[in-house]
């Protein structure tokens, strides 16, 4: 990768928002410079870089950065037009997954609350994620029914990143909260395509281990620290 071309993204292992960043790279086969970030002691580079939000993940293509996971993953998508593409070309198509990025932007926001309270407000704030859970698995139905995107070929598309690094890990989140997440009987769509995407040698690269995720899962909780990203 010639230096006029030079990709570099500034990002934290166990973020959801760092993650999807990732794995949208890997998946377009972008090479890339990765910057491990403390969020308790940000580099200079970030807060130069975002100096606005001074979170992560940012992109720095050509020295430019790029701030803003779905922002970052439109430009990647927009910038290299290679396949597999993350969008579709068809408005209308694009319209939906948009629509579907903002649902599970908000499902995301509401299963992070979970880590952050006890007692009848977790039991409130998991009502708030099984009710999310249950209008995804209906509108999943109907944007799956296409096969797409093929999983099995890899081709995850948007929906498909934001879903794993959401959902794909789970089995870590429910050993922190004593709680059940995903529900085979409630959430059957939603569970078959999560694990298959888990299953994804793509995805391995990119995912946490589960054995390291949950202790820092464990200290966000007892703690109540909020991860500073987006």
């Amino acid at each position: 990768m010639g230096e006029e071309n030079k990709v570099i993204l500034h990002g934290m292992w166990a973020s959801t928002y760092s993650k999807r960043v990732e794995l949208a790279l890997k998946i377009k086969g972008i090479p890339y410079e990765y910057v491990e970030e403390d969020l308790s002691n940000k580099s200079p580079l970030l807060l130069k870089y975002n100096p606005v939000h001074k979170k992560i993940p940012v992109l720095v293509h050509n020295g430019k950065p790029i701030a803003e996971s779905l922002v970052i993953l439109e430009y990647i998508d927009e910038t290299w037009k290679n396949e597999p593409r993350l969008l579709s070309n068809e408005p209308y198509e694009r319209a939906k997954v948009r629509f579907w990025a903002s649902f599970l932007q908000q499902l995301l926001e509401s299963l992070g609350k979970t880590f952050n309270c006890h007692g009848e407000e977790l039991e409130k704030a998991m009502e708030e994620v099984m009710e999310k859970l249950k209008l995804l698995e209906e509108g999943m139905k109907e944007f799956f029914s296409n096969g797409s995107p093929s999983i099995n070929h890899g081709n995850v598309g948007l929906l498909g990143v934001l879903m794993v690094t959401i959902l794909g890990p789970y089995r870590a989140q429910e050993e922190v909260l004593g709680l059940t997440i995903l529900d085979p009987e409630r959430n059957p769509l939603v569970l078959s395509l999560v694990t298959a995407l888990n299953e994804l040698p793509v995805v391995k690269e990119v995912t946490p281990a589960h054995e390291k995720l949950v202790p820092l899962l464990q200290f966000i909780r007892e703690n109540n620290i909020k991860l500073v990203a987006n």
